[in-house]
């Protein structure tokens, strides 16, 4: 299959570890996958930054410690269609419909952990979880780490 694949599409997720990953920390939150979905990296990097924003105008830029779990692997592919007049001499359908890498998504499954959480402001893990559900499909949970 890698002969087929020209070229990796890049990733737009800039970090997976933000804020004092060295320091510990009170509270300790998870977003964990009720279901198996495949998150496209752009998804997963508005997440993040939604949630590194509002953490760091709650507790400031080291009283917080987010981590993103999944790296983007899988390649996405498209077959594009020609439509119109002369589509039919253009197109070659469904023949040689490999397709061309438009983008990569992290593949999880049910109870995969996502998006991980630390902070000694117990609200702000929990509004910063909430924020990151909303710019993700599928349904999660936000559960304390143990």
């Amino acid at each position: 299959m890698k002969n087929y694949v020209r070229a990796f599409p890049h990733n737009v997720i800039v970090r997976y570890v933000m804020g004092a990953p060295q320091k510990t920390f009170k509270y300790k939150y998870v977003l964990v996958s009720k279901t198996g979905v495949q998150l496209r990296s752009n998804a997963l990097e508005a997440a993040r930054q939604v949630a590194v924003k509002h953490l760091e105008t709650t507790t400031g830029k080291v009283g917080f410690m987010l981590h993103l779990h999944k790296f983007p692997h899988h390649i996405l592919r498209e077959n594009p269609l020609a439509s119109g007049a002369g589509a039919d001499r253009l197109s070659t359908g469904m023949a040689a419909a490999f397709g061309k890498p438009i983008g990569i998504a992290a593949q999880t499954k049910p109870g995969d952990i996502v998006f991980e959480v630390h902070s000694d402001n117990e609200e702000a893990c929990k509004r910063a979880l909430q924020l990151v559900k909303s710019k993700l499909p599928n349904s999660w949970l936000i559960q304390p780490k143990a």
